[in-house]
């Protein structure tokens, strides 16, 4: 039954996937917390079907005729792309969310629950709040060759992070 939702799942993100002129994104940020929730799958599985629907659209790409590569080149999304979308990490997208809970601050080795269950951990940067946000929103920011970064508010430091679920 289980392996028959993973299925159904697959199939119908699939047309998501075989956008070959988008970068692959991942299933937990497609979805709302409340979404994945129902859905009902473990962290293994999310992982396996991302890994899949990540080597779906790796072949969309591969399978490509020239004339679609022109035009995905030419409009700026294609690995030939002018700008932000030619460097490694900058063609994703920041994630917005909220984190679980009260936030004092941070330094290397806090690790951070999004709403959605995702996991990032601290990897650089420090910050003491003169007091504690609820479950304030959160942006995940993207940089150069995977790097990540989370912004709490906009006049605070980014502390750089990296996912660990």
């Amino acid at each position: 039954m289980l392996l028959k939702t993973m299925l159904a799942a697959a199939l119908a993100l699939a047309p998501f996937a075989a956008m070959a002129a988008q970068p692959y994104v991942e299933i937990e940020q497609r979805l709302t917390a409340e979404q994945l929730r129902e859905v009902g799958l473990t962290p293994e599985q999310l992982a396996k079907l991302n890994r899949m629907l990540r080597q779906q659209a790796a072949t969309a790409t591969e399978t490509a005729g020239p004339d679609d590569q022109f035009e995905q080149d030419r409009a700026g999304q294609g690995r030939f792309g002018q700008g932000a979308r030619s460097l490694i990490g900058l063609a994703d997208g920041p994630i917005k969310s909220r984190l679980t809970g009260p936030v004092t601050g941070w330094q290397p080795g806090t690790v951070f629950v999004l709403e959605n269950g995702q996991l990032w951990k601290v990897l650089k940067g420090s910050m003491k709040l003169r007091k504690p946000l609820q479950s304030p929103e959160i942006q995940l920011i993207p940089g150069l060759a995977g790097r990540w970064f989370l912004q709490v508010h906009e006049d605070f430091p980014k502390a750089r992070v990296y996912r660990i679920d």
